[in-house]
């Protein structure tokens, strides 16, 4: 079912940097597959879908039996470290500490259909450390509903990436990670990903994206979910996340 208005309000947010009432739109008849109708439909106005280039996606879950979900990034707002994303004037954002994987070849909907979780991870080429910045077109933000959350590209604001790396099996349970707001404290996790491997799903993100008949090209990148979180920054904060053995990121806002 197609949601036109929603489609133009959610766009325009984003494109003007506003933020409107998830108010005015919480008692329509939403579902998840609407949602992510509204989701592609503001993605393909944002230039997220350019044909021949990589694309840019999040996805993941709160657990490994929890539903997961997946939406794509807008191209101009993924960055390298040292990334400055003072032009964005995202509201209140919050940072998220991820790792990015880089697919190696394009991903034809056949082939995704018939993926494995250890299939879908030789499809990959290569992994970054990533800082998603977490923001919403929403006013409510966090509480606004979960659908309206999916629409708006299960509120994304930017990714910023570290130096790509071959990928390499590693004890990802054990896998250090710190986090760093300007000069406070030294914010510090082992393990701690929802899904305890940032390719575990891959998979079922593979499908999501190919599940219309399109393929996703060779080079595109999934960032996975956060190891660490930090809500709450403001303009001017600086963030450093730093993955050990694996590099780090340093984020301006």
């Amino acid at each position: 079912m197609a949601y036109p208005e929603l489609n133009q309000a959610l766009t325009t947010a984003w494109q003007h940097k506003r933020r409107i009432a998830a108010a005015d739109w919480a008692a329509g008849p939403l579902d998840a597959e609407a949602a992510y109708a509204v989701q592609q439909s503001v993605a393909q106005a944002l230039g997220c879908f350019e044909p021949g280039r990589p694309q840019f996606w999040k996805s993941g879950g709160a657990s490994r039996q929890a539903t997961l979900t997946h939406a794509p990034l807008a191209p101009a707002g993924v960055r390298h470290s040292p990334a400055n994303f003072s032009d964005l004037q995202l509201h209140a954002p919050g940072v998220e500490a991820e790792i990015a994987l880089r697919m190696g070849c394009e991903v034809t909907p056949a082939l995704a259909n018939g993926l494995s979780i250890e299939g879908a991870r030789d499809l990959i080429d290569a992994m970054a450390v990533a800082v998603e910045l977490v923001a919403s077109r929403w006013l409510e933000a966090g509480d606004a509903p979960a659908l309206l959350r999916q629409a708006d590209m299960l509120s994304h604001g930017a990714l910023a990436l570290g130096d790509w790396q071959p990928f390499k099996p590693r004890d990802w349970w054990a896998q250090a990670c710190e986090l760093r707001v300007n000069d406070g404290p030294v914010q510090r996790g082992v393990g701690g990903h929802s899904l305890g491997d940032p390719a575990w799903g891959l998979a079922a993100w593979l499908k999501h994206v190919t599940r219309h008949g399109d393929s996703l090209p060779a080079g595109s990148v999934v960032t996975t979910g956060a190891w660490l979180v930090q809500p709450g920054l403001q303009a001017g904060d600086r963030v450093t996340v730093g993955f050990a053995g694996l590099g780090t990121v340093a984020v301006q806002l």
